[in-house]
């Protein structure tokens, strides 16, 4: 097994998913603020804790988009062949 096949495996069943569970939770957490901040009206606490969580929310989503460029750029900087599309499963 060659090292660009070892990083292949790597980041196609360990980093791919791991980001994607990680944007999943972000973009919950942004949806949940969005709830808590309508959902509060007249309540000043709750609505500052819902724009609490679509701030955080929105900073893991980019941060996750981030991290998932970065590594496609590392791979690409090394000449290593990334899949055409994010999150590229192969069919059992």
């Amino acid at each position: 097994m060659s090292i660009s096949s070892l990083l292949n495996k790597i980041n196609q069943f360990i980093l791919n998913p791991l980001i994607l569970l990680v944007f999943a939770i972000a973009f919950l957490v942004f949806f949940w603020g969005i709830f808590q901040f309508i959902s509060s009206e007249t309540v000043d606490a709750g609505r500052e804790e819902g724009k609490r969580k679509i701030f955080w929310g929105i900073f893991g989503m980019f941060i996750m988009i981030s991290a998932y460029g970065l590594i496609r750029l590392i791979l690409g900087t090394f000449g290593i062949p990334t899949p055409s599309y994010p999150f590229n499963y192969p069919a059992y």
